[in-house]
């Protein structure tokens, strides 16, 4: 077990020198500093435990290096003991005030100073203790979300989070009067994958043209795997006739792509369609996936492997 470290920033040599020698008689490992800025500094590089700070300091005050001391993420957790040869109420509240941790005059009886550093690393102990409980429990919290938003054969955002992510969209889309395009996706004749070349094969095509979709959206757009063979993308500040260069896009790299587990000469492709904002009868996001699944109809009755567009108008009209 490694022993705790102690830095001492004091500008009394005589007195630092004293300090330390009761320290490591403790078994404690020793720094030692002589200005404010200098123990800044080692604390911050430096594995330390604990900080006894006199409060006169050659370039600094010692209530300015607990500040900031308190205030850097780095140091913030460490105990700081206040060293003054001021004993009066103020002086005490005035060091705890300022983030003090302790505050012990000098001169001070050895037995109680290492008292009262054993008692402080302690309490550090256990800080950090539960510290790393609550680390732990953030990270498993994070790990829960991200399996609860995403899709597990393909790793895209799946449906549920999707829907989240659209309402959030055409919101601000409407707030701002901003362009919103969405994307419905769906793989070609994909039953005869599966029933071809066996569902293997077919999880590794959706897979895979995930893996493609991924590389296509930059950080602000949403590439998610909606259901079946279906995939949905949304496009932030992007119209309709602006979404049509990544959709052909997206089409040429599908097309071209050679799957595993199925024959190179076998072409994958897709249809889309494509619904955008602003549209006076796409009113809530709901119709706004509905006008895109309508696009991608319209797509697979002209023949499959194209992209159409449709209007809310359109809806009215037919049943998908």
């Amino acid at each position: 077990m490694s022993r705790s470290t102690i830095l001492i920033i004091e500008d009394n040599a005589l007195q630092a020198k004293k300090t330390r020698t009761v320290l490591e008689s403790a078994g404690y490992e020793v720094l030692l500093a002589e200005t404010g800025a200098t123990g800044f500094k080692l604390a911050k590089t430096k594995p330390v435990d604990l900080v006894l700070l006199d409060m006169v300091l050659p370039d600094f005050s010692g209530d300015q290096i607990c500040k900031w001391l308190k205030r850097d993420e780095t140091t913030q957790s460490i105990p700081v003991f206040m060293l003054t040869a001021k004993d009066t109420l103020e002086d005490k509240v005035a060091g705890l005030q300022v983030g003090a941790d302790d505050y012990i005059p000098k001169p001070f009886s050895e037995k109680e100073l290492l008292a009262r550093i054993q008692a402080g690393l302690r309490v550090k102990l256990r800080q950090d203790e539960l510290r790393g409980v609550k680390n732990k429990l953030e990270d498993r919290l994070k790990d829960v979300v991200e399996m609860a938003s995403t899709d597990v054969g393909t790793g895209l955002t799946n449906r549920r989070h999707f829907n989240d992510l659209l309402g959030k969209e055409f919101s601000r889309a409407q707030r701002f009067s901003e362009p919103l395009s969405c994307l419905m996706l769906d793989i070609d004749h994909f039953k005869k994958i599966n029933d071809t070349y066996g569902h293997p094969a077919g999880d590794s095509v959706l897979f895979e043209i995930a893996a493609l979709l991924r590389q296509e959206v930059r950080t602000h757009e949403v590439v998610a795997r909606y259901g079946g063979e279906e995939f949905v993308v949304l496009l932030p500040k992007t119209t309709a006739k602006e979404a049509m260069i990544p959709a052909a896009r997206i089409c040429k790299n599908i097309a071209g792509h050679h799957y595993k587990g199925l024959p190179p000469d076998r072409v994958v492709t897709i249809s889309i369609g494509i619904a955008s904002l602003p549209d006076p009868l796409i009113t809530n996001p709901e119709v706004l996936v509905q006008c895109a699944d309508f696009a991608l109809y319209k797509a697979k009755g002209g023949g499959r492997n194209r992209i159409e567009i449709s209007v809310g108008a359109e809806l009215g009209k037919h049943k998908i």
